[in-house]
């Protein structure tokens, strides 16, 4: 059986202090990869296979571009967004599907509420139900919609492997990763997830954030639309007091979280950073990742400080401030 790597090919990442003292410990791999995609730090097993979840979703918004479906700013950065759900997001994907005349029905992801509280108080208010729309990769599965429909591909089906976008989106992953992936499965969204290495992770999203939309190659052109819109739209990306909204809008970098603990970010220079979580929790991820583009001289330090304790990383105890989730690898 393909896996990933195990918890002695791992280093530890970060500490959970309270106190003074380490209760938990996170353990896991990350990879740097400088200007021009020299590997600067390598931390654990960063050549074994990752599912890179969401992080995937990047790969597959330009492959949905470069497809012809000419999406631009905050329709491009729902694209590649694991929103919130809030109203604002809801009307960018059904936006979408509108203009494109594909029915809200041929969404292929599951039903949920939204991730928001808020929002998600207001349609119980309501009398509403769980539906496609609000699922937090609606706006990748409504943009793959889009391609599909500008194509003449079926929407019906447009989820399974051997479809024409998902056979365009795995191009698209391996030229720009330079890597095949090793493995295959189904993401929680019901999309193809495919594993390749927090190395090929990194190298892929280093490209994808450092292309120019006046790049003479179609591909880099549109993968240049999208890390514009990304950089412009950061609530679009996840939502209000998420981490990656925090950071884009904050710190202009490129940056997306995946499930079971992948974080990628990249910034303007070009400076990468891929890591992996080894338990799956993301709470310390975005302060890794963070911390390691600081070492790598990529953003400033004292920016960095600043914005940790917008990103829910302080440990309370009888409702008050007595610890940190804080970066550690040496």
């Amino acid at each position: 059986m393909t896996e990933t790597f195990t918890v002695d090919d791992s280093v530890e990442l970060a500490v959970v202090e309270r106190s003074g003292f380490v209760e938990s410990r996170h353990a896991g791999a990350a990879i740097v990869l400088g200007t021009n995609g020299e590997v600067l730090r390598a931390l654990g097993d960063v050549t074994s296979p990752v599912f890179p979840r969401s992080a995937m979703k990047p790969f597959q918004a330009v492959a949905v571009l470069a497809s012809g479906a000419a999406l631009r700013g905050a329709d491009a950065a729902i694209a590649t967004a694991s929103h919130s759900g809030t109203a604002a997001h809801v009307d960018l994907v059904r936006g979408l599907l509108s203009r494109a005349g594909v029915p809200e029905t041929a969404l292929a992801c599951p039903a949920a509420w939204p991730i928001d509280s808020a929002a998600r108080d207001t349609l119980v208010r309501l009398g509403a139900s769980k539906a496609p729309v609000y699922m937090e990769c609606s706006g990748k599965h409504a943009a793959m919609l889009v391609a599909c429909q500008q194509n003449g591909w079926a929407l019906e089906g447009y989820l399974d492997p051997a479809h024409p976008l998902q056979k365009r989106i795995l191009d698209v992953l391996e030229r720009f990763t330079g890597e095949r992936p090793v493995a295959s499965g189904v993401d929680g969204c019901g999309a193809p997830v495919h594993a390749i290495s927090l190395t090929g992770l990194a190298r892929g999203i280093a490209r994808i954030a450092t292309s120019k939309s006046n790049s003479p190659f179609a591909i880099y052109r549109e993968a240049g639309f999208l890390a514009e819109a990304v950089r412009a739209n950061g609530w679009v990306v996840a939502g209000p007091g998420h981490s990656d909204s925090i950071v884009i809008d904050r710190l202009g970098l490129f940056m997306k979280g995946g499930a079971e603990g992948i974080m990628v970010a990249a910034a303007e220079n070009g400076t990468t950073v891929a890591l992996k979580i080894l338990d799956g929790n993301l709470r310390a991820a975005a302060a890794v990742a963070l911390s390691l583009l600081a070492d790598a001289g990529a953003i400033a330090r004292t920016d960095v400080a600043q914005l940790l304790p917008e990103l829910g990383l302080t440990v309370t105890g009888g409702g008050r401030p007595v610890g940190e989730i804080r970066a550690s690898y040496v």
